[in-house]
């Protein structure tokens, strides 16, 4: 008689049920100590080590909550090397999920720049080599024809959000292939921290579709596909196949495109937007939180949006998105479409972008109005004479001194915004626009930059992260489970954000409210967008009589479970 073929992995599932079984309880506290969810570390009580086999497998000291954060965040500050505290970071979460969260929540304006930006970029260059415990779902070539399968993988099978990138465009920094994972992850722990949505429901996701940066293929540390970067109808098939997929098997997600390409941003946006609930958060989001920022810069300048002229130093994904909600904002006010597409205007890397330039990608052609060429910013700044300055080209020191002082010659109060991220790509730095505009500036910047004395006055700059608009949006279409995120979403939440900040954040010359305060922020958004979606029948759920409450509902705390409850 033929023998069958053993089935290993079987054979490993039949003696491993044999020994929990037989061990009990104390495989059950092992397991605890090595699972993230559920581990509480030195905070198991005598009774909780007594009864979960934990006796022996942890020192005698009992550490409160409050005493283990107070440790972890003098490890963090052990160092002063950013990107050795992303790592010690990351090593938290890998141990001990709630405390890593109540860590992050409770000193937000410390971690975040660790977490995020800036400190992200640097980890994602450096990602193969920082390597230490894989998180969300690689989804490479090799999966082609079975993604449904490693999406099944996943151990959770109620998604709520997605973020993806396939790794093009991160931050600035340019394609840097799957060492793009670091987005998609910190993304997503900002959506956990700023706004509540449970990590349990959350899913980073990397497309590796190959990269075309040479030194990566040549680092022998790189963790993705060793290949050029696939384009193309094979890249479209690809997509196609990842959305389908995901759709089958989350069908109540939100899929948040981040740090795509350009060619390829507008293109799945438009193709998927209608076919499930999805955004880009580079077009849509830094459009929202950008919107907000210069909402709260007209009210210390005094002018009406209608009357500004808007200039843009970058003319791809965040350029024309900023754009976009500027002008549907104006509509919304009463203006002309056409009116108000004029008051925003684009440089890219060939200057002024004009109407009689030919060979103008899509996105470009709504702003591309009638004026004479010119061949770089200062030019169209002394050309349009705009009463605000927009950064979003990754482009360092752009915002040069004679840029600012012409600003500053034009306009009483200019409003110059340096949104490139991380720090390193900042058009200016606080600072230096303060300086050269005489403290006239209005300012705000993508990374956070240090309050500035300057001729006895403290400026707050404002960070324009996009942290106080997703979250907060995030949360609102997972508590009300709509089917699609409009543009119009955006601007409920831009105009949420700005009507917080407070006229003693304005008096500073910061334009958004404190970081310490994001979570209510973020609430408040959540709140404004699921009356939204009810009200524009975006989902099959009835409406609750208490809206708040109901959003409220959905808010996970990183509070540590109860393992032994009185009877």
């Amino acid at each position: 008689m033929a023998l069958r073929p053993v089935s290993w992995f079987a054979l490993h599932m039949t003696i491993r049920r044999e020994l929990l079984e037989h061990e009990g309880h104390l495989r059950l506290g092992v397991e605890l100590l090595h699972d993230p969810r559920r581990n509480k570390g030195t905070a198991f009580t005598l009774e909780e080590r007594r009864a979960l086999g934990l006796c022996g497998l942890l020192p005698a000291q009992v550490l409160t909550e409050a005493e283990q954060i107070e440790r972890s965040l003098e490890n963090i500050r052990r160092s002063t090397d950013p990107l050795q505290r992303y790592i010690a970071m990351a090593a938290l979460q890998d141990r001990n999920e709630s405390l890593y969260f109540r860590v992050l929540q409770d000193n937000l304006a410390e971690l975040m720049p660790i977490v995020y930006t800036p400190t992200v970029g640097r980890a994602c260059e450096e990602y193969g080599h920082i390597f230490r415990r894989p998180r969300g779902l690689f989804v490479s070539l090799e999966h082609r024809g079975r993604i449904g399968e490693c999406l099944r993988n996943w151990p959770v099978r109620d998604v709520r959000v997605i973020v993806v990138t396939d790794g093009e465009r991160i931050l600035g920094l340019g394609d840097l292939g799957a060492n793009g994972m670091g987005i998609p992850v910190g993304k997503l722990n900002l959506y956990t921290a700023c706004a509540g949505v449970s990590p349990h429901v959350c899913l980073p996701i990397t497309l590796d579709v190959g990269t075309d940066n040479t030194a990566l293929l040549e680092d022998r540390f790189y963790i993705g596909e060793r290949r050029p970067r696939l384009r193309g109808a094979e890249y479209d098939e690809f997509v196609e196949e990842f959305v389908t997929e995901v759709a089958k098997a989350y069908p109540h997600v939100l899929l948040q495109f981040e740090d795509f390409g350009n060619k390829n941003a507008f293109r799945l946006l438009d193709r998927y937007r209608e076919r499930l609930c999805c955004f880009n958060d580079d077009i849509q989001g830094t459009a929202g939180v950008a919107l907000a920022g210069l909402l709260g810069a007209l009210r210390l300048t005094g002018g009406a949006l209608e009357d500004q002229r808007v200039l843009f130093l970058g003319a791809g994904e965040a350029g024309t998105g900023i754009a976009n909600l500027i002008v549907a904002e104006m509509v919304s006010r009463g203006a002309d479409p056409a009116t108000a597409r004029r008051c925003c205007w684009l440089v890219d890397s060939q200057g002024l972008v004009v109407a009689s330039r030919s060979g103008l990608a899509h996105h470009k052609q709504p702003f591309a109005h009638d004026a004479a060429p010119a061949g770089d910013l200062l030019a169209a700044v002394e050309a349009l004479r705009p009463t605000a300055l927009i950064g979003v080209s990754g482009q360092p020191m752009a915002f040069h001194e004679q840029v600012i002082a012409a600003m500053t010659r034009h306009n009483q109060r200019p409003i110059v915004f340096a949104l490139s991220n991380p720090t390193s790509k900042a058009e200016c730095t606080a600072r230096q626009a303060y300086e050269w505009s005489d403290g006239r500036a209005v300012f705000a910047s993508g990374s956070p930059f240090d309050p500035v004395e300057y001729r006895g006055r403290t400026f707050v700059p404002g960070q324009g992260n996009n942290a106080y608009v997703f979250p907060g949006i995030g949360l609102g279409i997972v508590a009300t489970a709509a089917r699609m995120v409009p543009d119009e979403i955006f601007l409920v939440a831009a105009r949420t954000l700005a009507a917080i900040t407070s006229a003693n954040d304005l008096a500073t010359g910061c334009l958004y409210p404190p970081l310490a305060q994001i979570q209510q922020v973020s609430l408040a958004i959540a709140e404004a967008v699921a009356e939204f979606v009810f009200e524009a029948g975006l989902t099959e759920l009835e409406r609750p009589d208490d809206l708040g409450a109901h959003v409220r509902s959905f808010l996970w705390k990183p509070d540590y479970p109860e393992y032994l409850t009185e009877s």
